[in-house]
């Protein structure tokens, strides 16, 4: 598994010069938060500030401070852009954002790569259980989302080819992972055998601390399972009632894997946030956070 961190590593050793450009103030409208930030080096970018011609802007400025010559005065190595975003730049957005750029030193480094473990080892979980064509698909959507994707399979075979930021786990007892699950887990249900299915979402169903729990399927299937759960799996009304399926909804009738995934990604990541909200968690670690203590 390549961390995030990882690519933030190789980004910050591999690139020569670089400009750390940072969103510091907003007023309004505005594409990104306070907070949010890029690093510009003269041939690459890692990050975003949110796009449009206020990023167009800050990469223009950070590459003329990385292609300066080494010895450079102190008021070259900082900069600050105070840009309101109207007519004038073709950015309606109608707010005003503040950013800073600062050549980036050891010291720089080290405070990027403290506030990225941090923020990574507070990422939400989501584990989906099963790899095949749908879950091919969401564990690729879900590596571009602010979580820490675990793909859970019995088959081998089956794990092969998933992205690198994804972890992978491969177990006879798929159940037997959820017990172990971080509070807050967001659990996706959709392996090839509708037993299997069954038996790891009434384990999930147990877990009253769960964000999410969704199963692959149709309404047959939900129906069969709400009789074997409350009938054999000593399950009851009010569990089985936050049992999401099928996964993704059914407002939309397409049932081609990447479009199950995008939906069931997007209600994913909308449970993980209302939890988030109602348990008072925080998964954005800001620098100053960390710098803070």
């Amino acid at each position: 598994m390549n961390s995030k961190v990882q690519s933030l590593r190789d980004f910050l050793a591999g690139q020569g010069r670089i400009a750390l450009v940072e969103v510091t103030g907003t007023k309004g409208s505005t594409p990104r938060e306070k907070g949010a930030f890029m690093l510009v080096s003269q041939t690459a970018i890692f990050g975003t500030i949110g796009g449009g011609q206020l990023e167009y802007m800050a990469i223009d400025k950070a590459r003329q401070m990385v292609g300066k010559e080494a010895r450079i005065e102190v008021d070259e190595i900082c900069a600050t852009l105070d840009v309101p975003l109207g007519p004038e730049i073709g950015q309606c957005c109608g707010g005003r954002v503040e950013v800073l750029i600062r050549l980036v030193d050891a010291a720089l480094v080290a405070e990027l790569v403290a506030a990225a473990e941090a923020e990574e080892a507070h990422l939400p979980h989501v584990y989906i259980f099963g790899s095949g064509h749908v879950g091919q698909a969401l564990a690729s959507t879900i590596a571009l989302l602010p979580v820490h994707g675990v793909v859970i399979e019995t088959r081998a075979e089956a794990l092969e080819g998933m992205p690198e930021t994804v972890e992978t786990r491969l177990t006879p007892m798929p159940e037997a992972e959820v017990r172990k699950a971080p509070p807050g887990t967001a659990f996706a249900i959709l392996t090839h055998d509708h037993a299997l299915d069954f038996l790891i979402v009434a384990e999930a169903l147990k877990r009253d601390d769960a964000a999410y729990i969704g199963m692959i399927g149709s309404k047959t299937k939900k129906a069969t399972f709400k009789n074997w759960f409350l009938k054999s799996a000593d399950g009851s009304e009010p569990e089985f009632a936050r049992l999401v399926s099928p996964i993704g909804g059914d407002a939309v009738k397409d049932k081609r894997p990447p479009v199950i995934a995008a939906l069931a990604a997007a209600e994913i990541m909308t449970a993980l946030v209302v939890h988030a909200a109602a348990s008072g968690a925080d998964h954005q670690v800001s620098r100053d956070k960390v710098m803070a203590g």
